[in-house]
């Protein structure tokens, strides 16, 4: 990672993290109906158990399940299982697009991962986690 990757990344974390702490929280309020909001928190707790997957997955060597569980589950093949089409209404546009950069970096994480190239690998999977922390440091559901 870069350091201004890095440096980005703190300050998003730290700098959220800090807010919260003193009960302050300037990140936007999305309102979404409460069925919707239920499966779009579902949803995101499906992803960091992807994650989790794919992380475990690659510390087995087993490349083409990390592939499977990034396609199927984040990727832009997982869209319709995660009723994209229903939330996306309802987010503001930078919220939609941190969603849609998450959905393309897995795809791309997939493809990258079965090239065996550990280095283009961990990249790809930092632009998943990068959208993740995008999203979170900005947005909050009501």
């Amino acid at each position: 990672m870069k350091m201004s990757q890095i440096v980005l990344t703190g300050v998003l974390f730290f700098g959220t993290t800090g807010t919260w702490a003193t009960g302050m929280d300037a990140r936007q309020e999305v309102s979404l109906p409460a069925t919707l909001k239920t499966h779009m928190l579902h949803n995101m707790r499906d992803h960091l158990l992807a994650l989790h997957e794919i992380l475990d997955a690659l510390g087995r060597d087993d490349s083409d399940k990390a592939a499977q569980i990034a396609e199927s589950r984040l990727g832009m093949s997982s869209l319709a299982l995660h009723g994209a089409n229903r939330a996306g209404p309802y987010m503001p546009p930078a919220m939609r697009k941190a969603g849609m950069s998450l959905h393309h970096a897995a795809s791309r994480f997939a493809l990258a991962v079965q090239e065996e190239d550990s280095q283009k690998t961990y990249k790809a999977l930092s632009q998943i986690t990068a959208s993740c922390i995008t999203c979170h440091a900005q947005f909050r559901l009501r």
